[in-house]
């Protein structure tokens, strides 16, 4: 998969850990990330398989695995809750391949 792929919300559902075929991937302020390689997590029954093949920027921001959160909703994110973001970029660009965008 190319760094260059650019996803819409729905491309990026089919990528939720459900098909083994498929890669994992979390999207984070519009950068795609492989977590496969994190499949523990990000797998079915993994902690954070509620974020695989979604928008986690909002979620991850508040610290939390509801599933109202998983809607890449950013607007109301405070200034500490955008640390927390990029933070959490920081991390994924340190774990894990960026392959795409995701479409605004």
């Amino acid at each position: 998969m190319s760094e260059n792929k650019v996803f819409t919300l729905q491309e990026l559902s089919q990528f939720n850990g459900q098909d083994a075929s498929k890669p994992i991937l979390v999207c984070l302020e519009g950068i795609v990330f492989d977590v496969t390689p994190g499949k523990s997590f990000y797998g079915p029954g993994g902690s954070y398989s509620l974020l695989a093949g979604s928008d986690a920027t909002r979620a991850l921001g508040k610290m939390s695995l509801s599933a109202a959160d998983v809607n890449g909703n950013t607007d109301d994110l405070t200034t500490e809750e955008w640390t927390v973001v990029r933070d959490w970029i920081a991390k994924f660009k340190n774990k894990y391949q960026i392959v795409g965008t995701l479409q605004k």
